[in-house]
């Protein structure tokens, strides 16, 4: 007898569980879980309701959250799909930093090192720079930790995966292949970025290449990167 009671109990709290909830968009079956608990009282079954209520506010915060980021989820793929442009997308929706910008290279003229040098292009966090649709840039960490990832309007994704001596509080470098593209398409600039997602102190060449190889990103591609027309 007392083992029955016992499965019963676990039963019920089990299934009180999933009622607390499913009890946050409505009813399950048409029964509420209060009721549920009401019921498990008349048969003289003990619910704690102090634990039931703790867990319906805990699943309900966790079913909010997983909306939320769904919802956001869904909410980028759909404004990528239908904008033609980067600049197009709704970045407002980000917090915005004011940061002074400048442009460097893996070369000598800002690195220091030769191309015969071992660690030539290999950035602080261990990847190797790159421009691309999430280009390498270099941030201060106490600012923008490495893994960083930003929105900058001109320039496009960067992924703060570098440091340097002179990159302190809102500064942040972008990369470019060349000086000549340092200077021809950037210079130095002040302005808003929008931070995407604020860095956990590490960025990966596997974690690099999957942003890059988005498919919802590829439309950018030959935007950002096609050849200047002849005039």
């Amino acid at each position: 007898m007392q083992i029955s009671k016992t499965l019963l109990r676990r039963t019920l709290m089990t299934f009180l569980f999933a009622a607390a909830l499913l009890t946050t968009v409505g009813k399950i079956s048409g029964v509420e879980a209060s009721g549920i608990v009401q019921w498990a009282n008349e048969k003289h079954i003990t619910i704690d309701t102090e634990v039931f209520s703790s867990v319906k506010k805990k699943t309900g915060l966790m079913f909010k959250s997983l909306l939320s980021t769904t919802n956001q989820t869904l909410k980028l793929s759909s404004e990528t799909a239908q904008a033609k442009t980067l600049e197009q997308l709704d970045w407002e929706q980000y917090p915005k930093v004011k940061v002074v910008a400048t442009g460097y290279t893996a070369g000598v003229e800002s690195t220091g090192k030769k191309k015969s040098h071992p660690a030539y292009g290999i950035t602080k966090s261990g990847v190797k720079v790159r421009r691309d649709l999430y280009s390498t840039i270099a941030a201060d960490p106490s600012v923008f930790p490495i893994g960083s990832i930003l929105y900058i309007p001109g320039y496009g994704y960067g992924v703060v995966a570098d440091t340097g001596s002179a990159i302190k509080s809102h500064k942040i470098d972008l990369y470019y292949k060349t000086v000549e593209d340092v200077y021809e398409k950037w210079g130095k600039q002040n302005l808003h970025v929008y931070v995407i997602k604020m860095g956990d102190g590490s960025i990966s060449e596997k974690e690099l290449t999957a942003l890059n190889e988005q498919k919802s990103m590829q439309v950018f591609r030959e935007q950002m990167f096609q050849p200047p027309e002849d005039t």
